[in-house]
């Protein structure tokens, strides 16, 4: 029997990225509602994944031609709704399957978060996560009256200190301090709830946390680690990791790494599980798999500057400026690194107009193209060699039919042959992470 590997959902947006999409009815144009996120939720639940993570960002973007114009009329990363909101009525929804917010160091206060996330993780029965972000644009910062985001590696020196305090307020509540002694007229034992006192030079906290104490004891920590500063950082605090390196060899190393950083801080690698990106396109027959994949290429081709506009939203970088058949080059930003690096990878010495087409037209980390059986049998291989621990799957375009072919095509193709459990084994996110 191959050895079974997780799965969790990373969700882009709001609904309004189902805007025009086919086979999505009304739902589409209804993004206001969270009836497409709450189906979504659902059949991942029936599908037995481990967690839906939500993304976010709080600006509009402004990297193309120094305009709003491009992102507005095409809904790229706008309208975006508070996913702390939006878990909400997931976790409502469900039952099982783990729901994991966004939410960003420099727009939550450190206290704000624990109280939220924790909140999540009582109402949710203990299936809440935080996916920990440091944020990358200068007008996000500017929306809370900040004049820029820090540098990158000054960012995870102040998340450092942030996660810290998230940690001991979540902490500052000890096991047992609920007595719920009706007979005695006693609810908490005052000597299990402690103020925590931290002043540190970007973040500060008195505690205790007021909302008590989580089911899980700690909700589980998401971070994704690109860089060396973030991979480290990665290493240190998070229980799962969402990971974009491009190909086989490139996910083998960075999960070795990853996991001999934590072996040597004195963790055990085996507690935070590192999942891979991946958008796999599977069809009834390989003919129409085919023919989708190459339709994602034409549709990317068909939308260039919308798809640069994309890319530079997440890199701070207008790519509106260079020339489409020059070769990409050498590029910096202070945006997120592991975006800028997978797109490197893959435009090497491709021009731009070839590299955005390459970028946007793989399927992340590594392309999985074929039927249910096939793409299974591909996935398992994969995972074979890179060693683990599974896969985070996000789709360009979501409607109830590219779901389904997730959750009622790949995944019964995935039990069968053993790569994906069929049942929940525990009620917490955290032992259901922890069970293989």
């Amino acid at each position: 029997m191959a050895s079974p590997f997780h799965m969790s959902w990373f969700l882009q947006g709001s609904s309004a990225q189902a805007w025009g999409e086919p086979w999505t009815g009304n739902i589409g144009r209804e993004w206001m509602t969270a009836d497409l996120f709450v189906d979504l939720a659902r059949a991942i639940e029936r599908a037995c994944f481990d967690y839906l993570l939500i993304e976010d960002s709080i600006f509009i973007g402004e990297n193309w031609q120094a305009s709003r114009n491009m992102f507005l009329k095409n809904g790229i990363c706008v309208p975006r709704q508070e996913p702390s909101v939006v878990a909400t009525l997931l976790a409502a929804a469900t039952r099982r399957v783990g729901i994991v917010p966004t939410l960003s160091t420099f727009a939550y206060h450190p206290y704000l978060t624990a109280r939220i996330i924790g909140s999540l993780d009582q109402i949710s029965g203990g299936r809440a996560g935080w996916n920990l972000v440091t944020g990358f644009n200068d007008l996000a910062a500017q929306n809370f009256g900040l004049e820029g985001m820090a540098d990158h590696d000054e960012r995870y020196v102040m998340a450092e200190e942030y996660a810290n305090i998230v940690k001991k307020l979540w902490d500052s509540w000890e096991p047992g301090a609920i007595l719920d002694d009706v007979e005695n007229g006693v609810l908490i034992d005052p000597s299990k709830v402690h103020t925590i006192d931290v002043a540190g030079r970007y973040y500060s906290s008195r505690g205790p946390l007021n909302s008590g104490p989580c089911p899980q004891g700690r909700p589980i920590i998401a971070q994704a680690g690109g860089s060396s500063t973030g991979r480290a950082f990665a290493a240190t605090h998070a229980d799962t990791i969402v990971a974009a390196p491009t190909g086989i060899p490139a996910m083998k190393r960075y999960r070795e790494e990853v996991r001999a950083q934590m072996a040597a801080m004195g963790r055990d690698p085996d507690s935070c599980k590192l999942l891979f990106l991946l958008s796999p396109i599977v069809a009834e027959t390989a003919e129409q798999a085919r023919w989708f994949a190459d339709e994602r290429k034409n549709q990317t081709a068909a939308n260039i500057d919308a798809r640069l506009a994309r890319l530079g939203w997440a890199t701070n970088i207008d790519f509106s400026v260079f020339d489409l058949d020059a070769p990409v080059g050498e590029l910096t930003t202070n945006g997120t690194q592991s975006t800028l690096q997978a797109f490197l990878v893959r435009a090497g010495q491709r021009t731009l107009r070839e590299a955005i087409v390459a970028h946007y037209g793989s399927g992340y980390c590594v392309d999985v193209v074929g039927t249910p059986e096939s793409a299974a049998a591909q996935m398992g291989e994969i995972m074979e060699e890179v060693g683990g621990d599974g896969f985070l799957i996000v789709l360009p375009d979501v409607s109830r039919r590219s779901i389904a072919t997730i959750t009622d095509g790949l995944v019964p193709a995935l039990q069968r042959r053993g790569l994906m459990r069929k049942a929940y084994e525990h009620v917490h996110l955290r032992d259901n992470l922890l069970a293989f």
